[in-house]
């Protein structure tokens, strides 16, 4: 039984990126006609709201680069008797999820924004690559653990 708190920190990175559905990256304003300013948010999912004011900004490949990191993430739960093919699964999730920050920081500075912060929802974001970090460093952990107990075997 050696899959042990790289479970949890998987689990969390999973939650995290659920999260990042349903709470924004980054939140403002953009110009809507001469004087109107409509309230605009950057999510993993892409919204419309009625005519042509989008209530959310979002792109598909945002969607998909998060789709990709929560179903890696809930497979790589599951590969715990390959700890090293594990491993290299957690590392390429860790540079996908910054690749997804990337993403998200380039689609909040796109020109629709006239004004705007970022959000506390950006944290899930953020706690993505951290959380996998956490995983891969208690993964490595454990194969050295099996391999100094089959060296006193």
């Amino acid at each position: 039984m050696l899959q042990r708190i790289q479970t949890i920190w998987m689990l969390l990175a999973a939650v995290s990126a659920g999260l990042t559905f349903k709470f924004a990256f980054y939140f403002g304003n953009m110009k809507v006609g001469l004087n109107g300013i409509a309230p605009l948010e950057v999510k993993a999912v892409p919204t419309l709201g009625a005519g042509s004011v989008s209530a959310g900004s979002g792109s598909i490949l945002i969607l998909l680069v998060t789709v990709i990191i929560m179903a890696g993430i809930l497979i790589n739960i599951f590969n715990f008797k390959v700890r090293k093919k594990q491993l290299w699964i957690t590392i390429g999730l860790i540079f996908l999820s910054l690749l997804n920050i990337l993403l998200y920081w380039w689609k909040s500075g796109v020109p629709p924004f006239e004004s705007g912060n970022y959000s506390l929802g950006a944290l899930f974001s953020l706690a993505i690559p951290v959380l996998l970090f956490m995983a891969a460093r208690n993964i490595r952990r454990d194969e050295k653990l099996v391999k100094s107990a089959d060296r006193l075997r």
